[in-house]
């Protein structure tokens, strides 16, 4: 417990209104009904008129708390008004209590406003001392009638049972507050992660297809430049033919660019041109002198492919003719789309040196690979690579047409 600040000092929540408003109506029908008791056991006496006074002072005493606002445990009560308010009530309290002991049944819900208002260690001794005040009250007016230990013993027992209620509420009113803040914090700090998470996964996407496209055609354009570089002196037909190729490969790579910046689909399959169409564009504007590239279909979709599937196999098309150009010396190269009953395969065949699929190829930078088992694992598929040095590569990329299994 902090000792430092008072018990339910802190921000109010519904149940600490709820208990409040229940000791505020227990108050008045204490107050009332030892009143009542009162005036039945001593209807003419001559203090009954000033323990009327009292009792009616009390009362609206204690009723001008929630009306000006300085009920203490309120977030509008200011510490000295509601310090001269608790003193006001305990002390015209304290009075009755004197002249009518019987009025020290309100000491409980003066107990709870103690608890609220000071610290708890001071909360503490006010309670104590308000129990031995009742005692004290109590045995001096019946000490004529012999010792009665219910009045020593039970007004102690009834406000430790009270203050331990109340220490406990406000306890448990902490640690729940305390939860809620690591709550908070935990969702502050899940929200951050899932921020990278999506900060990353959006680089690992944009590297993808950076490397699917911009690279690729850059690559592509660069080789076409040397040859034609090469061959501007011996052979000038066959030079400006490589520098349209390169011009072609430089517009395609500025549309690419352009749907890329706006999140858009591939531009082959853009204007209503599916995945048949953008293959086999692709395969002929990659065909050169040196390297012949083939399309073919086999089976016909019975429903169109989902717009991802057809991204992502038209991406791993461009990524893996993008290695085959670099990397493999190839003279051939064949695109086979494959449409099964429930998933749809495309293989990509070269005729190059091949390599080693288990080690990494010499020289392969090692970034197409990858992007394209990411790509495949996305969409719940499998991508295989069969090659050995010397004889050729075959890569699949198999994608399910259904939701894959948990």
């Amino acid at each position: 417990m902090n000792e430092r600040s008072p018990i339910g000092a802190a921000d109010v929540d519904p149940d600490a209104d709820w208990l409040a408003a229940v000791m505020h109506v227990a108050f008045f029908v204490l107050l009332c009904s030892s009143l009542t008791r009162y005036l039945i056991v001593h209807p003419v006496a001559r203090t009954t008129p000033w323990v009327i006074a009292l009792a009616v002072a009390l009362a609206l005493l204690y009723a001008l708390g929630p009306v000006l606002r300085v009920l203490p445990g309120s977030k509008e009560a200011p510490a000295t008004a509601s310090g001269i308010w608790l003193a006001a009530v305990i002390g015209v309290w304290l009075a009755l209590v004197l002249l009518a002991p019987s009025f020290g049944n309100c000491a409980v819900p003066l107990f709870y406003i103690a608890m609220r208002s000071l610290r708890t260690r001071s909360a503490i001794v006010l309670v104590v001392l308000i129990t031995a005040f009742v005692i004290f009250a109590q045995v001096k007016l019946r000490f004529r009638f012999g010792f009665d230990p219910n009045l020593v013993l039970g007004p102690p027992a009834i406000a430790a049972l009270a203050t331990a209620v109340f220490l406990h509420a406000q306890r448990q009113t902490d640690r729940l507050r305390t939860v809620i803040t690591e709550l908070i914090r935990t969702r502050r700090e899940l929200a951050a992660i899932e921020r990278r998470e999506g900060t990353l996964a959006e680089r690992q996407r944009l590297s993808m297809e950076i490397h699917d496209t911009l690279a690729q055609g850059l690559s592509s354009q660069q080789m076409l430049f040397q040859a034609a570089d090469r061959l501007w002196e011996s052979d000038p037909a066959t030079a400006r033919r490589h520098v349209r190729s390169a011009a072609s490969i430089a517009e395609h790579n500025l549309a690419e660019a352009r749907r890329f910046v706006h999140d858009l689909a591939p531009a082959d399959l853009a204007d209503g041109h599916g995945l048949d169409d953008a293959l086999r564009s692709l395969a002929e504007r990659e065909t050169s002198d040196t390297l012949r590239i083939r399309f073919h279909q086999d089976g016909t979709p019975a429903t169109a492919l989902p717009d991802r599937v057809q991204s992502a196999l038209l991406r791993i098309a461009q990524g893996a003719l993008a290695n085959i150009r670099e990397h493999s010396a190839a003279t051939t190269a064949t695109l086979t789309l494959s449409h099964l009953d429930n998933q749809v395969v495309l293989d990509i065949a070269d005729d190059g040196r091949g390599f080693d699929p288990v080690g990494k190829p010499r020289g392969v930078r090692g970034h197409g690979l990858p992007a394209m088992r990411a790509r495949v694992q996305q969409l719940g598929g499998i991508l295989t690579v069969e090659s050995a040095p010397g004889e050729g590569t075959v890569l699949s990329a198999a994608i399910p047409l259904s939701p894959p299994q948990s």
